[in-house]
């Protein structure tokens, strides 16, 4: 068979959670910059090929079909993402990881997320990447930050929980296919209509708000922006953190450990469900 079971890859997440939460924090560390890089350089492939079409709908969805090619490298290359670690309930609850130590991998993935975006957005930004079509990948950037730094809290709150519960979703059906071409298949559909929904990954968020906060303070970027009518005001730190960032880490973590790691583990886990 060329897929494990539900139930198999139920059952195997415990040693793979287990092998997350036992990994020393200066490797856990460096493989969550990788994974937040990883996200990150999707962000700006489908804010690139979205930008080059002129009907916005299509390039909507062209991005959000580019997009899926960051959880495949975080999970085929070898890293760690906070979103996708949600997943850590279900060792958890079955009692072969701590409390303490499934808390202690979410803060460290979590801030070396946090750099792998801010190296990514400085990239783009600082070598003029989103100068790209006459400044309009700037204006797309600095649009998007504008847009996810006021959106109200529950409407964060409730897009954090539908986009990492299709994220967690692309990540078990990847854990279920047995090579490469599958894993891809697998995880694409679910990651292109979160993208495409416009659903709220906190990963994601750390590459595209972050961007913007650089972006606007590159005058022409701004100027060509502040034309477009961006809100430029509301791109700010304070916006990032605690008008995107909080809200959507919440929703993102009822969605995932939640929604679908405590799910599937009373399905398939819990003493007396597994048949």
């Amino acid at each position: 068979m060329n897929l494990f079971t539900p139930a198999e890859v139920a059952k195997n997440y415990i040693a793979t959670g287990k092998a997350k939460v036992n990994t020393p924090v200066s490797k856990m560390f460096v493989l969550a910059i990788l994974a937040g890089a990883f996200i990150a350089v999707g962000g700006v492939g489908a804010t690139t090929v979205a930008v080059s079409v002129p009907l916005a709908s299509v390039g909507k969805f062209v991005g959000a079909c580019v997009f899926p090619g960051g959880l495949s490298m975080v999970l085929l290359a070898g890293s760690e993402l906070f979103t996708g670690n949600t997943l850590l309930v279900i060792p958890l609850l079955e009692k072969e990881i701590s409390p303490a130590g499934m808390l202690k991998n979410w803060v460290v993935v979590y801030l070396g997320n946090i750099v792998g975006g801010f190296l990514i957005a400085a990239g783009i930004v600082y070598s003029h990447q989103v100068s790209l079509f006459g400044n309009q990948m700037a204006v797309s950037v600095l649009s998007t930050a504008a847009g996810k730094c006021t959106m109200p809290f529950g409407d964060a709150l409730i897009k954090g929980i539908l986009c990492n519960f299709l994220v967690c979703i692309a990540v078990w059906i990847s854990f279920a296919a047995k090579d490469v071409a599958g894993k891809i298949a697998g995880l694409f559909f679910p990651i292109m209509m979160f993208v495409l929904c416009g659903f709220e990954h906190s990963v994601a968020n750390m590459y595209y708000i972050s961007a913007g906060l650089f972006a606007k303070g590159i005058p022409e970027y701004a100027e060509a922006a502040a034309e477009a009518g961006v809100n430029l005001d509301a791109v700010t730190w304070g916006g990032f953190f605690g008008g995107n960032l909080l809200p959507v880490t919440i929703g993102n973590i009822i969605g995932g450990a939640i929604c679908v790691g405590c799910a599937y583990w009373f399905v398939y886990l819990r003493k007396g469900q597994a048949k």
